[in-house]
Parts: C-alpha cells; sequence; structure tokens
C-alpha cells in the first residue's frame, strides 16, 4: 500500500466528478464502440486507434504502446506535470478544496519548498516586469525598440529588466523571502558575504512552464563592450532543468487550446521566438541552448507531432537540424525541416526578406530525408566521379536510418541515381546490405520475440482481473486469498467493491506488472465463454497448489519412521488425489 499525501476518500470523489471520458476528450477525439471509448493514442504516433477509456472503470489504456492509468495519471502525462500539480488543476474543475497534504517528512518539506519557490520566482518576474517600463530601463528599452518589439510582446512574453546588483535581492526581502529561498531559486548569489542578483543590468526573459508557472530566467547582456557572454541562464534548481525547458510552451499550450495549433515551429532562440510570434507565427518555440533534448520532445509530443525545424542558416544551424532529427523519434512525429538563407536567423529573414517569404519557407518546408540530400549535397562534388561514390555513401546511411519501408525508399534511391548515375540495383544492394546489421532488421526481429505466460501467470491475471471488475460469475464461497496469496492485499480491496481506479491511489502500480495489467484487462474478447473461462482459471491455480501439497506430503511420508504418521499422511495423500481427479475446489472453499 502507497501514501500519495491526500485522504483516499478526496481522490475517489476527485475521480467521481472528473468523468475520464469528459478529461481525455479535450486531447483525443473519441468514439464509442461497445462499452468503451476508442482514439488515436496521444503517447506514440498511430493511424488506427489502439487507445481505450473504460468509463465506469475511470481508466484507460493503450493496446499499441501499453500506457494506462487513471484521470490523474491522464493529466500529469498530457501536462508533463506532478502528481500534485494533476490533482490540484482536477481539484479546481471540480470545484473541491484541497485537503491538506499528509505524506513523509521529506516529501512534505520537498513540497512546501517548491510551492515557495514559485512564488518567489513569481514576484521576482513581475518585478522584473514592471522594472521594464522605469526611465532606469533605458539600456533595455533602446534594445527593444532597436528590435521593433512591441507592447504586445512585452506582457506577452514578460518581458524584464534588472536595474542593478542588488535591487531584486532587497525587494524580494521585504517581500519576506530568505537569502536562502533566492538562492535556492537561483535568483541570487553571494560574494564576500553580499547576496546579488545573477542577472544584473540584463534584459530579461522569463521562463514559463505549460500552467505559467514562472521557473527560471535567461537574460540578455545589453552593453556590446560587456565581458560578460552575452546570455545567462538561471542554474539548474529544484524547479528549473534547463534540457526540460521549452521557451513560450505556455503560449503554444493556450494556442491549442483554443483550436488553432496545427504544427509547432522551433526556432534557436528566445529572440527569434518573440519575432515569429509578432510575425504572426504563435505556434513558434525554443528550446535553451537550441540542443533539443528527449524531454524536449517528449513534453512538444503532448501538444502536438507535427513538427517544423526552423533554424538558423549557418553550421551551427545545420548541427542543430541534425541532433534535433537524432532526437525525435521519426515514428512519434512528423517532422519538416526549412532552410534558411545561409547566414540568416528567422528574425533576420522576417526583417530582410519579409513575413511572406518566411511563411512560403514554412509552408514548403522539406521532408526529413529531402533535407538530408541537400546538406549532402554540399559536402560533395557532385562533377567528379569519386565524389559521387561518398555522396551516395552519405545519403544511404541516412536513408536506413530515417526510412524503414522499402516502399518509401524507393523514390530516394532513384532521386539518389539520378544524382549520381550509379545504377539503382546497386545502390538498392548496398542500401540492403547495410540493413542486415541495421536498426530495421532487429525492429523485424523484435516482432517476432513473442511474449509468452505460463498458464498460472495467465489464470492468476484472470482471476484477478474479474474480482477487480466485480464480474458477476465470480464465485463467493472462494478463498481468493488461499488461491493467490502473493495478491492478499487487492484481493481484499476488491472484495471491498473499490473502483478501479482507485487502485492507482492504493497501490504502486507501476511496480507491479501484472496488476496493471488486471486494471485495464479486455474482458470482451472473451465474450460469452468468459465464466467458463473463470471456472477453468480456478482449477489451474488449484491444481498447482494441490500437486505442490501432494509433493510436500509426499517428502514427509518418506522421511517419515513413524507407523502412525505414515498412515495419517497417507489418508492425506489419498483425499488430494481425490480432489485432483475430481477436480474438487473443496480444499478452497470458505471456513
Amino acid at each position: 500500500m502507497q501514501n500519495k499525501g491526500f485522504p483516499i476518500d478526496f481522490l475517489y470523489q476527485l475521480k467521481q466528478k472528473c468523468d475520464i471520458v469528459a478529461i481525455v476528450s479535450r486531447y483525443v477525439k473519441l468514439d464509442r464502440k461497445g462499452s468503451r471509448y476508442w482514439g488515436c493514442c496521444p503517447f506514440h504516433n498511430e493511424k488506427t486507434p489502439s487507445f481505450s477509456v473504460m468509463q465506469d472503470e475511470g481508466v484507460y489504456h493503450c493496446f499499441g504502446c501499453k500506457e494506462h492509468g487513471d484521470v490523474i495519471s491522464f493529466v500529469q502525462k498530457m501536462e508533463s506535470c506532478e502528481f500534485m500539480d494533476a490533482v490540484k488543476l482536477l481539484a479546481q474543475e471540480a470545484h473541491m478544496e484541497m485537503p491538506e497534504f499528509k505524506t513523509d517528512d521529506d516529501t512534505h518539506k520537498r513540497a512546501e519548498k517548491r510551492e515557495r519557490l514559485l512564488k518567489l520566482l513569481e514576484e521576482t518576474w513581475k518585478h522584473y516586469h514592471e522594472n521594464i517600463y522605469l526611465k532606469e530601463a533605458k539600456p533595455a528599452q533602446d534594445y527593444i525598440k532597436s528590435r521593433n518589439f512591441t507592447r504586445h510582446e512585452l506582457d506577452d512574453f514578460k518581458l524584464g529588466y534588472s536595474l542593478n546588483w542588488t535591487e531584486m535581492v532587497e525587494h524580494l526581502k521585504s517581500k519576506g523571502f530568505t537569502y536562502e529561498d533566492m538562492v535556492d531559486a537561483g535568483v541570487a548569489q553571494s560574494k564576500n558575504g553580499r547576496y546579488y542578483d545573477v542577472m544584473a543590468e540584463r534584459l530579461v526573459f522569463p521562463i514559463f512552464n505549460s500552467f505559467n508557472d514562472c521557473v527560471g530566467f535567461s537574460a540578455r547582456v545589453l552593453d556590446k563592450n560587456s565581458d560578460f557572454a552575452k546570455y545567462k541562464n538561471t542554474a539548474e534548481t529544484m524547479v528549473f532543468h534547463k534540457s526540460k525547458v521549452v521557451f513560450g510552451i505556455n503560449l503554444l499550450k493556450a494556442l491549442k487550446q483554443s483550436g488553432k495549433l496545427d504544427k509547432v515551429i522551433i526556432v534557436e532562440g528566445q529572440i527569434d521566438v518573440i519575432a515569429m510570434h509578432r510575425a504572426g507565427f504563435k505556434n513558434t518555440v525554443a528550446c535553451m541552448g537550441s540542443a533539443l533534448t528527449l524531454d524536449n520532445a517528449q513534453a512538444l509530443k503532448r501538444i502536438s507531432r507535427n513538427i517544423v525545424l526552423c533554424f538558423d542558416g549557418d553550421g551551427a544551424g545545420q548541427k542543430a537540424t541534425l541532433h534535433s532529427l537524432d532526437v525525435l523519434d521519426k515514428d512519434e512525429f512528423n517532422i519538416r525541416v526549412v532552410a534558411l538563407p545561409d547566414k540568416m536567423d528567422p528574425d533576420e529573414v522576417l526583417k530582410n526578406k519579409g513575413r511572406d517569404f518566411l511563411a512560403a519557407l514554412i509552408e514548403g518546408a522539406m521532408p526529413v530525408m529531402d533535407y538530408l540530400i541537400e546538406v549532402e549535397k554540399k559536402n560533395f562534388n557532385l562533377s567528379k566521379a569519386e565524389e559521387r561514390g561518398g555522396f551516395a555513401k552519405a545519403v544511404l546511411a541516412h536513408l536506413k536510418k530515417m526510412v524503414d519501408s522499402p516502399s518509401l525508399q524507393e523514390p530516394y534511391l532513384e532521386k539518389l541515381r539520378d544524382l549520381t548515375s550509379i545504377p539503382i540495383d546497386v545502390l538498392r544492394r548496398d542500401l540492403q546490405g547495410g540493413q542486415k546489421e541495421g536498426k530495421p532488421i532487429k525492429k523485424e526481429e523484435e516482432k517476432v520475440l513473442i511474449s509468452r505466460e505460463n498458464g498460472n501467470n495467465r489464470a492468476v491475471k484472470f482471476v484477478l482481473s474479474s474480482l477487480i471488475h466485480n464480474k458477476p460469475y465470480v464465485k463467493e464461497n472462494i478463498d481468493y486469498v488461499k488461491l493467490m496469496p502473493r495478491y492478499k492485499e487487492v484481493i481484499e480491496k476488491a472484495k471491498e467493491g473499490t473502483r478501479v481506479s482507485s487502485y492507482y491511489d492504493l497501490f504502486d502500480v507501476g511496480d507491479m506488472p501484472l496488476l496493471e495489467d488486471c486494471l485495464v484487462f479486455n474482458f470482451e474478447e472473451y465474450g460469452e465463454s468468459a465464466e467458463r473461462y473463470f471456472e477453468e482459471c480456478l482449477w489451474t491455480l488449484a491444481d498447482q497448489i494441490l500437486k505442490e501439497k501432494q509433493q510436500a506430503v509426499h517428502e514427509q511420508f518418506k522421511a517419515s519412521t513413524s507407523l502412525e504418521e505414515r498412515q495419517k499422511l497417507m489418508l492425506e495423500l489419498n483425499k488430494i488425489l481425490k480432489e485432483l481427479r475430481e477436480k474438487s475446489l473443496e480444499e478452497f472453499y470458505v471456513r
């Protein structure tokens, strides 16, 4: 049993009030078929729906990627938030008052600390934002004018300014925050016993998560003669992790909720994001340091699977694009790439070429393989025979990695033949030869590795699932704990009539694979034979226990030297043999 910090009754009422079908439908189009609702899974890319929601039980399950859980875990995954945050969101929607969070001391202290840091960061960004309009903020105002930012962009992105080295520290102190809080939030540091603002005299970009919580800052130095690095980010804290940050994700999420999001454009920096928004490309975000991470990909996947990479038109931008293609799973995302003019970033393209020019580039963004071919064309002189071979080898390496299907590979082989004059049979042989040791064959091998359960495990799963889902054929006179002692606590909760979704609150389901499967068990495939199969499973479990008991008694019989004891053991063996022969469950009746 686990303690999630909230009363079980509260979590039960919360799930009763938050209909899982209604919540999931905000993210996934669901259609009812039989007793379940079906849709395309939001956790992996698919065209045929394999994601199901069981309204009465309050749980969901994807038969493709195996993701499953209750309404709280669904919100956690879709919103990239912690358990407590998901509960808060649902409680607000259900108009329920949050109870006191009670868990172990360390967890409680950590939760309190996190809340305090978020409050401090909220006060910090608001004060920075107020500063931007002061006369002392002229350096920031001049820079903003040079970038043609309007009041609208200032307010959307909450841009701010740090007046000097101590003003923010003094302000936060006056609001009741300690120096320790400031350091822990990444706002201040100390030197020679004095605390100072780490973003001193910089234009400040607050970084918000998808819930509009400020978690940190990025700041740009404004003095061209300064020896400081141009950009500075908040150090790693309890709430700020650079590898997980997506600048502008809060605005992207709002755009999705308004129903106006069809794809996500990823650029390299905050300035480019703001410039793109100003030009009407509100679906633009950036990752900290331009290097897309797996955490970034997971966060974006929950919002849209249609990605357009629009990095700078220089060597660094090309490198960032290639890195991003390695990170973004081609099976999870629909990816296209914009090739910007040489040595220009999106902001410069907008200034020099205009919005329509950039819009045309985005509309005509290239499929991944077409982009990679264009990149390799710049690396080789195709007028030279010796370089055409190197070009073909490089493109084939990309093709093996990015395209699995032979039918999708074929057009690129034809294109490669036209560019190199190498016969297509030769190209095809080189491609297939490489695949014998490459990833595609491995995938095929994985498909034939079918997971097998032994009969006992299947029986446990079906019987336990039937108990949990309170099926009408479940026999009340059977001692199920005796049949499945390992699942004593689960069986006791099932007898109490516990709602399926509540098991996620009572047990650490993630560490109990069989229980995971039971909670989302699909009884529909058994149809009218479910009751008969239940009987067979009961006997499978009883048969194993009786045979184990038979073996143990037999060993006792062989070891015994007492005639009286051997007679008793023989009677017990005969009784067991009779039960096995008659398939009797008498041994497992409730006494």
